[in-house]
């Protein structure tokens, strides 16, 4: 049987499931998975990945790596149930690097109060430790769901995306990737509903020119110059993004990050490198992007004479946007509540996520909702999260397997 969001008490079986959940356990396993690191770049998940498929195998959780790159595996973690669609969860297994400033050992994690402190702990260790015990209450409460509850961890989400894209081609491949009836990816939000986010994309220009002395600049063609042309029409298309803002999620941005360029003072530049970013509303495409940029360029005259201009999209994360009005948005809110985390207001993300890969590829209703803040703790120095959001997030993860998926009544 199914549950509306509206429904105000807590079945027998949800309260059998909510009470084997405890701030011990979920700590516990929060830890073991920061201890383990995987920062990114390096590509060192596999650490993590053992700490999350030893704690399924004890649960009964059945597990499934697929290596990505070498020490680099995709895990598949899945609560069977019956023939229904089931439920999501997506996650991440690596971290951003730590960085110098720290006040301990990062990788030491400690809890202090409310607070579990160590890289990952909001971004997003915490999500992973919540979602795997929340499957693992339910096993223990001795619950049949309806269909499967089913954890997705991916490699690499933090630079290129190499585990998500992997994930679902292979996925592609084999005709799809089961059949689900909503996604929760489990980043940071505060508890938070989010049904949107803006996606992304990495983008390098090249432009190679011609070597002079600097005495006589026009026998050279100066690709650094070039290459600040090109820069004034990106500052200006990120103008008119801005002029045009959705409620939600804003506008799509364009942000110069890094440049590099020329040989010495006294020579014309014979190439330029830029890196940029591109935040992308749901929907736009980055190649398309792209090639109008490039159109401009050839259009502005930058080009050609001995300049030559060529982009290269490095990574694409699309964006997403789920109705307000989807079942999964309103149990969400519903949960958070019975949880005792509160409202879980809705809104949307500045952040990109993987989500937008699933909403895109194989139309699953998308919403990240999970314990952490964002802003304030994630990818920051001496980096926490609220072990209280930790409960009520795996507690919100139990009650949307047993009200989306529904549970067996023998």
């Amino acid at each position: 049987m199914t549950r509306t969001a509206t429904d105000a008490v807590l079945t027998e079986s949800e309260t059998r499931v909510l009470a084997l959940l405890s701030e011990k356990r979920i700590v516990a396993l929060a830890s073991a998975l920061i201890a383990a690191a995987g920062e990114n770049p390096g590509g060192t998940e596999d650490a993590t990945v053992a700490v999350l498929r030893a704690a399924c195998d004890a649960h009964g959780i059945v597990t499934a790596e697929t290596e990505v790159a070498p020490g680099r595996p995709n895990l598949v973690a899945t609560l069977a149930g019956g023939a229904a669609p089931g439920l999501m969860f997506l996650g991440h297994s690596d971290v951003v690097p730590a960085g110098e400033g720290w006040s301990w050992d990062p990788f030491t994690p400690f809890r202090t109060g409310d607070r579990l402190f160590g890289r990952g702990s909001s971004d997003m260790k915490g999500g992973l430790a919540a979602i795997v015990l929340a499957l693992a209450a339910i096993k223990e409460a001795d619950v049949t769901l309806a269909g499967p509850a089913t954890l997705f961890c991916t490699v690499d989400e933090e630079d290129l995306g190499l585990g998500i894209r992997a994930l679902t081609a292979a996925a592609t491949a084999a005709a799809g990737i089961g059949s689900f009836t909503a996604c929760v990816v489990a980043e940071p939000t505060g508890l938070q509903t989010v049904i949107g986010c803006r996606g992304d994309a990495y983008i390098e220009l090249t432009v190679q020119g011609k070597s002079a002395h600097s005495g006589r600049p026009s026998d050279g063609r100066n690709a650094i110059s070039a290459a600040s042309k090109i820069i004034a029409l990106i500052l200006a298309d990120h103008a008119r993004l801005q002029a045009s803002q959705d409620d939600l999620l804003g506008a799509g941005s364009w942000n110069v990050g890094r440049i590099e360029g020329g040989d010495g003072t006294s020579m014309v530049a014979a190439d330029c490198r830029v890196w940029i970013d591109r935040r992308l509303m749901p929907g736009e495409n980055p190649h398309e992007i792209v090639a109008a940029l490039a159109a401009q360029v050839t259009a502005a005259g930058i080009d050609g004479g001995g300049i030559t201009v060529t982009f290269e999209v490095t990574m694409e994360m699309p964006g997403f946007r789920t109705s307000a009005l989807d079942p999964v948005v309103a149990q969400a809110v519903a949960a958070t509540a019975q949880a005792g985390g509160g409202e879980s207001t809705i809104g949307g993300w500045s952040a990109a996520c993987d989500g937008g890969f699933i909403d895109r590829e194989f139309g699953v209703s998308t919403i990240v909702f999970g314990p952490g803040d964002l802003n304030r703790q994630a990818h920051q120095i001496d980096e926490s999260v609220s072990v209280t959001e930790l409960l009520v997030a795996a507690r919100v993860y139990a009650l949307l397997c047993l009200r989306l998926v529904g549970e067996v009544i023998v």
